[in-house]
């Protein structure tokens, strides 16, 4: 993305550099530039490389992948926020230098390492200390404070666990014992969630860049805009398409609020939509992408890995929460726009819809191959590799999508580069589960939880909403699930939720927290390009999706909603009512249907709405009664005064 101004006077890189930490990042010309980019290049071959050749042995594989990310962390990302994005300190480079050195020490001296188990030398420890420190710093500046003081609090309990009291007691482990914990087993840095990030998530995060560079996101404003932008507020229901389909490809609420947010949001505007409400609109769509399959977040990879169940049954689970996601933000869309008068974009101003799948359709087949080759059963590893080599064979099937050797060697830079944030996460929370493993943590937090909601189901969820939504605030979604899903999860399953409901009600909450105030940073992100106030439109956000927050409570209590247990026939009615549920949810909160709504109105709507999203014949007939009611009242009223207005026809 250029770092040219857009048209509105905001600079896109500014943007993204304030509120995603991992966009701040250094842009160095000349040798030292260039040297940077070949080994950003290396990165991406060398995954490659094992993804079509196969995996090296775990350890040799994850300390390998970070070697590589920590080291370009300290070479790209400066110390301070505000540092200097220009040029490069000597013990930047130092600390990149031993990055690579700690990290490759376990490859250097496996044999030996494997040998001598269980008995660390001086330098083991040395070194395993070392990379504790490098780990936890590197991810200081590409994942921001949080994770670290999470990781450092874990790390001093191990250490003090003879002093404290009552429950959260243990034996207490040295110095050594938890050095050698951390680095020379796959309990702690090398652990699992760094495992999944050195196989598949930076495969998939490669996979955008490629599909980036064939410009398939000019291709999904354009489809928007053939479908939905002559309607009411069309331009704000292009930002809500766009980022639903951006959230295949893309797993960052900040950037895809960045990326469309800076064509939808000055549209949305010029339409006459207030700078706060297009603002949110954009940063709430954008912050679902990681709700929509078949790609979603990162966090949800690390799911299938934590729990054991497929990928693609957890990419299935999630299409009705995700569908229902943004059926409630386009409805809030309509009815605001409907409320304002506003009319969409006139149709020849618009492309067809034909036109745009005719020109750029081709660019589906990736995306399409990747959910046949997942649905075949094939690992997401290879899923995500094929899916790059379709993609770069695809871009050839039209000129204007045609990829040269340039943007080729662009994509594996760029593909790198975004992958650095997950790297560090994922590392830095090794660290977290490594105590947790180590000390029993985890059930004891569980059974505290449980203690604390006396063991009643409803405040268990709240409390796990509460603590999701707090480390999710200005922290990326896959360390947040992390912590959450080792922590606040088994509480759930304590209970009796399905391991699939529990991990997924964690992960909801998680990706929500970029748009709860007080640090709803894809908020904050939109508030910057629309020139609006970043508390109000966070506010904003929050009203206009309050509708989801409601969903993973729903599914706690009725796991159907994921397709567990149920027939195609309960599937089709479930959507039907869930749909009608958040159309009346929606209604409530904008507070406008035909006309602006009454007090009893909007009660009406809003239990209808509640009751219908639930799922189950009783609480769907009661809600269909209430909606019917609301939308009753709506009608007598606007018959009994014909001559105000109610509003612009879609």
């Amino acid at each position: 993305m250029a770092a040219s101004p857009g048209e509105e006077g905001f600079d896109l890189d500014e943007v993204l550099a304030k509120y995603d930490r991992e966009s701040a990042f250094r842009r160095l010309a000349g040798p030292v530039g260039r040297l940077i980019a070949l080994v950003l290049i290396g990165f991406s071959l060398f995954q490659l490389y094992t993804a079509a050749f196969g995996v090296l042995d775990a350890r040799i594989q994850r300390a390998i992948h970070l070697a590589f990310g920590m080291s370009l962390v300290f070479l790209l990302y400066p110390a301070r926020k505000g540092g200097s994005r220009t040029s490069l300190p000597w013990w930047d480079v130092l600390l990149a230098v031993a990055s690579a050195a700690v990290s490759l020490y376990l490859v250097v001296f496996y044999h030996e390492i494997v040998m001598r188990a269980g008995m660390p030398t001086t330098a083991d420890l040395v070194v395993a200390t070392l990379a504790v420190l490098l780990v936890l710093e590197a991810a200081r500046r590409v994942v921001g404070l949080p994770i670290v003081i999470i990781a450092g609090a874990f790390l001093v309990y191990a250490l003090v666990g003879r002093q404290l009291p009552g429950f959260l007691a243990h034996r207490g482990y040295s110095f050594s014992q938890i050095a050698n914990h951390m680095y020379f087993t796959t309990e702690g840095i090398f652990g699992l969630p760094l495992g999944v990030s050195a196989t598949f998530i930076f495969l998939f995060i490669l996979f955008g860049a490629f599909l980036e560079k064939t410009g398939i996101g000019r291709f999904f404003i354009d489809l928007a805009n053939a479908v939905a932008g002559f309607a009411s507020g069309g331009p704000a229901k292009v930002a809500v398409i766009t980022s639903a389909l951006e959230g295949t490809v893309a797993g960052s609420s900040v950037a895809n609020t960045v990326g469309s947010g800076s064509f939808t949001i000055p549209m949305m505007k010029r339409l006459g939509y207030r700078p706060e409400f297009a603002a949110a609109v954009e940063a709430t769509a954008s912050t679902g992408g990681q709700l929509m399959p078949p790609i979603m977040g990162a966090a949800a990879f690390l799911m299938a890995e934590f729990t054991g169940i497929p990928y693609i049954r957890i990419a299935t689970a999630a299409l009705l929460p995700a569908i229902l996601y943004f059926t409630g933000i386009f409805i809030a869309v309509h009815y605001e726009a409907k409320r304002l008068g506003l009319k969409g974009i006139p149709r020849d101003q618009l492309p067809s819809v034909w036109s745009v799948i005719r020109e750029r359709g081709h660019l589906f087949l990736p995306l399409v191959a990747i959910i046949v080759l997942l649905v075949q059963g094939n690992t997401p590893m290879k899923a995500a590799f094929y899916g790059i080599v379709l993609a770069v064979v695809a871009a050839m099937i039209h000129p204007s999508t045609r990829m040269s050797l340039r943007d080729i060697i662009a994509a594996l830079e760029q593909g790198a580069r975004a992958a650095l944030g997950v790297v560090m996460a994922t590392a830095a929370a090794g660290i977290i589960i490594g105590v947790i493993t180590l000390t029993g943590l985890g059930l004891k937090l569980a059974s505290g939880l449980v203690s604390l909601a006396q063991g009643q189901l409803f405040l268990t969820l709240f409390f796990t909403m509460i603590a999701s939504l707090i480390l999710g605030m200005g922290s990326p979604t896959t360390a947040n699930y992390v912590i959450t899903s080792t922590i606040a999860a088994p509480a759930l399953l304590q209970l009796g939720l399905p391991v699939l409901v529990a991990h997924m009600f964690v992960f909801y909450f998680g990706i929500l927290a970029d748009i709860t105030p007080p640090v709803a940073l894809a908020a904050y992100a939109g508030a910057g390009i629309a020139g609006a106030q970043p508390m109000k439109t966070g506010v904003t956000a929050t009203r206009i999706a309050v509708a989801a927050f409601l969903i993973p409570y729903i599914f706690a209590y009725n796991p159907s909603m994921l397709f567990i247990d149920v027939t195609w026939q309960q599937i089709l009615q479930m959507a039907i009512t869930s749909i009608l549920g958040m159309f009346g949810v929606a209604v409530a909160m904008g507070g406008f249907f035909r006309t602006n709504l009454t007090v009893p109105e909007r009660i009406l709507f809003a239990l209808g709405g509640v009751l219908m999203i639930d799922p189950g014949l009783v609480t769907d007939l009661v809600g269909l009664i209430l909606l019917a009611g609301g939308v009753g009242l709506q009608l007598w009223r606007v018959r009994q005064q014909p001559h105000r207005q109610v509003g612009a026809s879609v």
